[in-house]
């Protein structure tokens, strides 16, 4: 009993002990504290307003921006959807202004007007901003580099892309990112690494339209 006495004043020692230190380092950094506290509120209640005010409405703004812009890209007026025309903005002068606020497409839509356009290095540009997570577009992100780089006559590059295209997208565009593989490598003089893409097209993807009319590749390289 004396002992289970003793436990418990030694406890009571500590706790006190313990509430006497923090006593002790409030009362010597409380206005620190205090300081910091207030500059932490003044902080977070200035990022809150940032966000609120400042940021939420300009992406409001962005998006609102990009419907006409996305029209005349739906209507192939590729130049007008890039530059606009002069009442609604393009897609370089809504990533001038906004940024990707707008969306991570905007930089896609972009390269996709200079590829179209036949400006290779810009479009190469904007398809290099774009990281966009969808699995379909960021292979269509891809091939669209390839696109590029065939535009500017570097096929070495342009093959690289369209297979990490292929790979990147499970699905039915895997095969025309196949098939643009399979004619750079034939332009590269390497035919078996053609055959090899075009065999998967008819193994893998027999029912695209690539896949109707494969066996004339297939046949042009095993003459």
């Amino acid at each position: 009993m004396a002992k289970e006495k003793e436990i418990k004043n030694e406890n009571a020692e500590v706790v006190a002990e313990a509430v006497s230190k923090t006593e002790l380092f409030f009362k010597e950094n409380g206005k620190k504290l205090a300081i910091a506290l207030a500059a932490a509120v003044v902080i977070a209640a200035g990022i809150f307003c940032w966000y609120k005010f400042a940021y939420q409405p300009s992406v409001v703004e962005a998006q609102g921006q990009m419907v006409s812009a996305e029209q005349s890209f739906i209507n192939s007026d590729f130049e007008t959807a890039l530059n606009g025309d002069g009442n609604a903005l393009g897609f370089a002068q809504i990533i001038d202004e906004y940024g990707a606020k707008a969306g991570k497409s905007v930089y896609l839509y972009a390269g996709v007007c200079e590829l179209q356009l036949g400006n290779y290095d810009s479009a190469i540009k904007y398809l290099n901003s774009y990281k966009g997570k969808d699995a379909i577009l960021a292979a269509r992100a891809l091939a669209c580099l390839g696109d590029a780089y065939v535009g500017l006559e570097n096929y070495d590059k342009a093959l690289g892309y369209f297979e990490k295209a292929a790979a990147q997208s499970d699905d039915m565009f895997a095969a025309g990112y196949l098939l643009k593989a399979g004619l750079v490598a034939e332009k590269l003089g390497q035919e078996s690494k053609a055959l090899s893409f075009y065999k998967k097209i008819k193994d893998q993807y027999p029912q695209s339209m690539e896949g109707y009319d494969i066996d004339k590749y297939i046949g042009r390289i095993e003459k």
